[in-house]
């Protein structure tokens, strides 16, 4: 295996492992983060092992050749059974704990079996790349590589059969995941099969020194990549979702906050923008501005304005919550541009009651009838969408604006 190939593919996994450390600490027990962690640790261990200069590394270390072959094997025959057993703990079950019992004293005896054979054979000449080719044919080294071999690609069969029959049942990210996953697993059984075939050339008499190198490495390294992702799309992909309707959402929301730009600039209300955070911390910043300048409109609510636009918006569309969000959208644009004027002719004071000063004079529990029906964090959605689109919107308001321009200019 190419040593840079092989450290930056244990980069990649260790980096997993990194970003699942924290839920690992705080749920030691849970089998499921274990596995996880298990799996991405493991693959990451596999080619750190496998790449030349950490053969040549432990080999001289220890003083014994090729002792970081039966090490390497040992590490992809764990590997190989806690990607099974992953994919059993994901299905569940009530016989999930007897199954990943079964497999870990399976491959527990297969990694001692390795280690046996290795002992018990004579591999004097070391071989960074080509061992599984070179020995192939020397007693107990011959019998440690094909059962290596075979409990891989028994694993990874297993894995692949199991992860895309799961995945015609469920959708979403474990969907996603679990395809991945056994599109891995494929992979991973072409490592096999590729070494099984070199190897067994060398018993024919002939040499395929590629296929037991060059195309079992491109196809462990993609395997490791696939199942790596696949592992992780579960986990990650609900958080990436959240994340990108709360984009979404914040996008949304910007016509409305610039509605409501001058009141929230004037009066001093906004949050410092957040930076370098997520989108759902950025949502909350948004949102929380529009409330923070809504609550500055309620001396400036025109009720009969909601009722009239909000008729014709149900004339118009038909839909109920549509109507009410253009109703809303309304109120709020000319609330704004009242209060705004308000403010100018008042020397930029904090407004007081509207006595006079709007459309019409506010009658007495109007303020709290737009407090007691503030939209929520759905409607200011819909509300932006007809600020940004509806032609019933600048209808509505055009007079009120046209009137609050004429007082500011006037002042």
């Amino acid at each position: 295996m190419n040593g840079l190939l092989g450290y930056v593919s244990c980069a990649a996994l260790w980096l997993g492992l990194v970003v699942k450390s924290p839920d690992l600490i705080r749920h030691r027990r849970d089998p499921y983060l274990l596995t996880i962690c298990a799996v991405l640790g493991l693959g990451g261990l596999c080619f750190l092992l496998g790449a030349p200069p950490t053969v040549g590394g432990v080999n001289r270390l220890s003083g014994i050749p090729n002792l970081a072959a039966p090490l390497t094997y040992a590490a992809i025959t764990a590997y190989s059974a806690a990607s099974q057993i992953l994919v059993a703990l994901w299905r569940g079950g009530p016989g999930v704990h007897r199954t990943t019992r079964r497999w870990v004293l399976a491959y527990a005896g297969v990694v001692l079996c390795i280690a046996v054979l290795f002992l018990l054979g004579d591999a004097p000449v070391e071989r960074r790349e080509d061992l599984d080719t070179y020995y192939a044919t020397t007693p107990y080294l011959r019998e440690m590589i094909l059962l290596y071999l075979a409990g891989h690609l028994t694993a990874v069969t297993v894995t692949a059969f199991s992860a895309l029959r799961w995945a015609r049942e469920v959708r979403g990210p474990l969907r996603a995941g679990l395809i991945t996953l056994g599109a891995g697993a494929v992979c991973g059984a072409g490592y096999s099969m590729s070494k099984l075939v070199a190897v067994a050339a060398r018993w024919s008499g002939q040499d395929w020194p590629a296929l037991g190198t060059d195309v079992a490495q491109a196809a462990a390294g993609l395997g490791a990549l696939l199942t790596a992702t696949g592992v992780l799309i579960p986990v990650a992909g609900p958080r990436l979702a959240e994340w990108r309707r709360a984009w979404r959402t914040y996008v949304r929301l910007a016509p409305l906050e610039r509605e409501l730009d001058d009141i929230l600039t004037r009066r001093r209300l906004r949050l410092p923008r957040p930076r370098w955070s997520s989108p759902a911390t950025r949502l909350v910043w948004r949102q929380t501005s529009i409330h923070n300048a809504l609550s500055h409109l309620d001396a400036y609510v025109d009720r009969e304005l909601y009722d009239e636009t909000r008729e014709a918006a149900l004339r118009t569309t038909g839909d109920p919550e549509r109507a009410a969000a253009t109703a809303w959208a309304a109120v709020i644009a000319a609330a704004a541009g009242l209060c705004l004027a308000d403010q100018d002719e008042r020397g930029h004071e904090a407004p007081g009651p509207a006595s006079g000063r709007v459309r019409r004079p506010v009658h007495a529990g109007e303020s709290e009838w737009f407090q007691e029906r503030a939209p929520g964090p759905d409607a200011l959605v819909r509300i932006a969408d007809a600020l940004a689109t509806s032609p019933l919107v600048r209808r509505a308001t055009a007079g009120v604006r046209a009137m609050a321009a004429e007082r500011s200019s006037a002042v």
